[in-house]
């Protein structure tokens, strides 16, 4: 479903990705691991289509990325990709179901049927009794729990997750990840994520390593759950 092919990025004159390979079908949750600076986040946003390639090519459903103008892009993004971020990133003055809600709302689905879609999502998320408070009424798991369920609200193909329990303590970590990994693949929707945690990269069903910008073969994964 998504793969690249000698994928290239340019930082200025310094190699950030160089000749990068990599596969994704549908339904599956790959890990990219990595110190800070190997340049898996780059890769990740390149993957997206949100940072464009200096060589090499992305294709999603068999299409080319680099291909594809801005406005394409953009309805890509929208309607078949989602995002988790390490520290969230809600809108403070919104609820947390509208928050939820927001991808529904982007792509044109009236308020009420997105609200109701964000609280049943919410609600598997053990969230639902909690979707009329705000952001700032929750702890930093719960929050990281919001952007799961609008990341998932809308069904994507693709959720890219970028650090997505760095910014939480031990035990919530754990908890939001077997939370959004449960529910993403009770979708069918593909996990592409980043990580340097070990623990976060073992619940993948495959991974790849990268270092310098140079990224290793697929390895799968003994445990998935």
């Amino acid at each position: 479903m998504l793969t690249a092919t000698d994928v290239q990025l340019f930082y200025g004159e310094t190699p950030a990705i160089r000749d990068a390979q990599i596969s994704v079908d549908r339904g599956e949750v790959v890990a990219i691991t990595g110190q800070s600076g190997s340049g898996k986040s780059s890769l990740l946003y390149c993957l997206a289509g949100v940072v464009p390639v200096a060589d090499g090519e992305v294709r999603f459903d068999g299409r080319v990325l680099s291909y594809m103008d801005d406005d394409e892009l953009s309805t890509l993004r929208r309607e078949r990709f989602g995002f988790v971020f390490q520290y969230g990133e809600l809108l403070p003055e919104l609820t947390i179901e509208e928050n939820a809600a927001l991808p529904l709302r982007l792509i044109g689905q009236r308020k009420g049927p997105a609200l109701a879609a964000a609280g049943e999502v919410l609600g598997r998320l053990g969230l639902g009794k909690m979707r009329r408070r705000r952001p700032s009424e929750l702890s930093g798991g719960q929050c990281q729990r919001v952007a799961v369920a609008r990341a998932l609200v809308h069904s994507p193909s693709v959720v890219f997750a970028d650090e997505p329990t760095g910014s939480l303590d031990t035990g919530n970590a754990a908890a939001v990840l077997k939370e959004f990994l449960n529910l993403a693949r009770s979708m069918g929707t593909a996990v592409v994520l980043v990580t340097h945690d070990e623990k976060v990269a073992a619940r993948a069903d495959s991974r790849y390593t990268m270092c310098d910008g140079v990224l290793s073969s697929r390895a799968r994964e003994a445990t998935t759950t």
